[in-house]
């Protein structure tokens, strides 16, 4: 980037040459306009799998593959709005997932 010799206003291009828009001053010669970019390596971030850790609340519900009595539980809409929700169960010892309709 070039600067005025008078007034210290950046150059611009104009038809042939460049001129300083400010105060009018034109240079002849050629203006090399150079730029440069520092860029930064960020840190890389941790996605976390379903399947590394589990967040739902605990109940005492009886898993009918292996008969353990503790499960994590959560509820979801299936069908239309205005149906019942169906509750999912995943039995905390051998991961095996149930439902219930109510």
């Amino acid at each position: 980037m070039e600067f005025c010799p008078k007034c210290g206003c950046v150059l611009i291009e104009k038809k042939k040459n460049f001129g300083c828009p400010r105060c009018g001053q034109v240079v002849k010669s050629k203006i090399k306009i150079e730029s440069s970019e520092k860029i930064e390596i960020k840190p890389e971030i941790g996605i976390v799998d379903d399947k590394d850790i589990d967040v739902f609340p605990v109940v005492n519900a009886i898993c009918p593959k292996c008969n353990h009595k503790e499960a994590y539980f959560w509820q979801s809409k299936m069908r239309a709005g205005d149906e019942a929700e169906v509750s999912f169960f995943r039995c905390t010892k051998c991961k095996n997932t149930w439902r219930e309709y109510r």
